[in-house]
């Protein structure tokens, strides 16, 4: 059993452009060599530097969520392992990620490279940016009229005041604060909406020190 069956199969995943996304981009390409034996395993495995490539059932469970359909733009914090930015490239979304650890700046964006060269049948496209995730990308965000959707992998106390700005009016953002997970949507006086799910586990989202 692949990990779009199990995902179905625990009713995690439903959406027809999720499920041929994840059929279409396999795990195993995103992991350490030393780990591709675990790939398809529903835990999250470590990727170096303290950090992980999630579980598949949270990856799934947060994309459900978010909803990426084609054209959408999207901003990914804390790309990782470049396996969610396949994901949401291989839905047709626009996606701009950004992680701030080096090492895993290089490693993300070279296994999303490397499995683009392979041509699985989609239009992939996504932009990697090596920097503070917390800060956005505020110039971008300007140039295109904000940001459809805003996905991060990584837990703060609060939701930074530049994602906010930087979404546009019923736009949403799906991001775990503490541990829950929370979707967040936009409404016209600037305010949000909020719902919450509680009981996960993330990495702590660091913002560069000033």
């Amino acid at each position: 059993m692949d990990l779009a069956d199990m995902l179905i199969k625990k009713g995690v995943l439903k959406n027809p452009r999720l499920i041929e996304a994840f059929q279409a981009v396999d795990r195993k390409y995103f992991v350490p060599k030393e780990l591709k034996s675990h790939a398809y395993i529903d835990e999250p495995l470590s990727i170096g530097e303290g950090q992980t490539i999630s579980q598949p059932w949270t990856v799934a469970f947060m994309l459900e969520l978010l909803d990426p359909i084609p054209g959408d733009n999207i901003m990914e914090i804390g790309y990782g392992s470049g396996w969610q930015t396949a994901l949401l490239a291989a839905t047709g979304a626009n996606v701009y990620a950004i992680e701030r650890v080096p090492k895993l700046c290089e490693f993300g964006k070279r296994n999303f490279e490397e499995f683009f060269k392979r041509g699985r049948g989609f239009y992939f496209s996504a932009r990697f940016f090596c920097q503070d995730g917390t800060l956005g990308l505020p110039e971008i965000a300007k140039k295109i009229g904000g940001f459809d959707k805003i996905i991060v992998a990584a837990a703060g106390e609060k939701l930074p005041e530049a994602w906010k700005n930087q979404l546009k009016i019923g736009g949403k953002i799906v991001a775990p604060i503490a541990h829950s997970i929370f979707e967040f949507i936009k409404n016209p006086d600037g305010s949000f909406n909020e719902r919450e799910h509680r009981g996960f586990a993330f990495v702590p989202l660091v913002p560069d020190k000033k």
